[in-house]
């Protein structure tokens, strides 16, 4: 007998499901007009709607970035030391295109941008802060995949603003570039310029020490010359790393691979340094005029680096900024980017029949709960929770 009743209680569970689903069927069939006329109406009403709304018209400039190149006294950064290898760190950033982008968003470009068209009155904001916002969301620009051009689109009410602004973002960019380089190199021009000085002061000392020596300069070159000549070259190379070290303390941490390599480079100078000493220590005998030649010569070799430095920055002082290229300038837009009649009519129409659909099957579903007197009996205690909440118990 319960082997017979199984099957019958399948029967009846797939039933039930049939039931469920042509009950559903038949709500929506019930329902077929307000469920097809209604999202119509709404469709029909956002149309209307955006035949009145404020038309907005997109522009958009195309340019070339500059190339991601280092300047030529940073280039040269790595000829300061010989054994090279932690100069390539002082090539840039790794993602130039990124750069150029963050420069865009930059709150001096949006300041300037903001003073030149007067968008504080524009937009009606009360805060700069506010300005910069409404400025950013009118605002897109992207890099392209494969070409690497930079696109810069603007949203604005009138076609003829939203092309100055455009072509006003890529003149801003490049003003910022060239004043960021030109301060750069006058900063490092004013850093060697002293260098070389105080080398030259220290270089004059030395000669004169070495004068005084009473030996020969022909004693010298038959004598220890060449080496003298090699530890003193060694410790200008010391001396340049520790500067290459404090230059590249402004624009990397000391916990990036670029100084970490940096830096093993100037522990192994000093290791070496030191050994060199330790050798020429155990020869004596000539440790006066040793020692005088080889200072004399570290300062000669320390100005040749230095005055290579002060020379490439007067260079990239007196160089033109960063070019800028324009390949399609923006020109006031012939026709509105928004708002899309038809998108806008389309989705709401979507939506409202979503609305509408679930409306209709949470009404059907409360007017068949009423039905049974649980139901009705739980229906009224909401009722009478709701009027208490919102102060209408009575």
């Amino acid at each position: 007998m319960t082997q017979d009743l199984a099957p019958q209680a399948v029967g009846a569970a797939d039933e039930d499901d049939e039931i469920s689903l042509l009950d559903l069927l038949q709500v929506v069939v019930d329902n077929l007009r307000l469920l097809v006329l209604g999202p119509l109406a709404a469709g029909l009403v956002a149309l209307g709607i955006t035949f009145v709304m404020t038309p907005v018209f997109t522009a958009k400039v195309v340019f070339i970035p500059p190339k991601q190149q280092q300047s030529t006294a940073a280039s040269a950064l790595s000829d300061l030391a010989i054994l090279g290898g932690g100069g390539g760190a002082i090539a840039g950033i790794k993602n130039p295109a990124d750069q150029y982008l963050a420069l865009l968003k930059s709150n001096s470009v949006a300041d300037a941008l903001i003073a030149q068209f007067k968008l504080h009155d524009r937009y009606q904001s009360k805060t700069r802060e506010s300005t910069r916002l409404v400025l950013a969301n009118n605002t897109r620009a992207v890099v392209g995949g494969k070409d690497g051009l930079i696109s810069v689109e603007f949203d604005d009410k009138d076609p003829v603003v939203a092309a100055n602004m455009c072509n006003a973002y890529v003149e801003e960019l490049r003003r910022l570039l060239n004043r960021v380089a030109l301060t750069e190199s006058q900063l490092r021009r004013v850093f060697f310029e002293k260098l070389v000085s105080e080398t030259k002061e220290r270089m004059a000392v030395a000669e004169q020490a070495l004068k005084t020596s009473g030996v020969d300069s022909a004693v010298l070159k038959l004598s220890a010359g060449s080496a003298l000549e090699a530890v003193a070259r060694l410790k200008a190379q010391v001396s340049a790393q520790e500067v290459k070290l404090a230059s590249m303390r402004g624009y990397l941490a000391e916990s990036a691979p670029e100084f970490k390599q940096a830096y093993t480079e100037l522990q192994a100078m000093r290791r070496q340094l030191a050994q060199e000493d330790k050798d020429e220590a155990k020869q004596g005998g000539q440790s006066d005029y040793i020692n005088r030649f080889r200072d004399f010569k570290y300062q000669e070799a320390l100005l040749e680096l230095y005055m290579r430095q002060f020379e490439m920055a007067q260079l990239d002082v007196s160089r033109e900024g960063a070019v800028v290229q324009v390949v399609d300038a923006a020109d006031p837009p012939e026709h509105k980017s928004k708002p899309k009649k038809g998108q806008v009519a389309a989705l709401t129409a979507v939506a409202a029949g979503f609305a509408l659909l679930l409306w209709v099957f949470v009404r059907n579903a409360l007017r068949g709960a009423a039905g049974t007197p649980e139901t009705a009996e739980k229906l009224a205690r909401l009722r009478t929770g709701w009027r208490r909440a919102t102060g209408r118990s009575h």
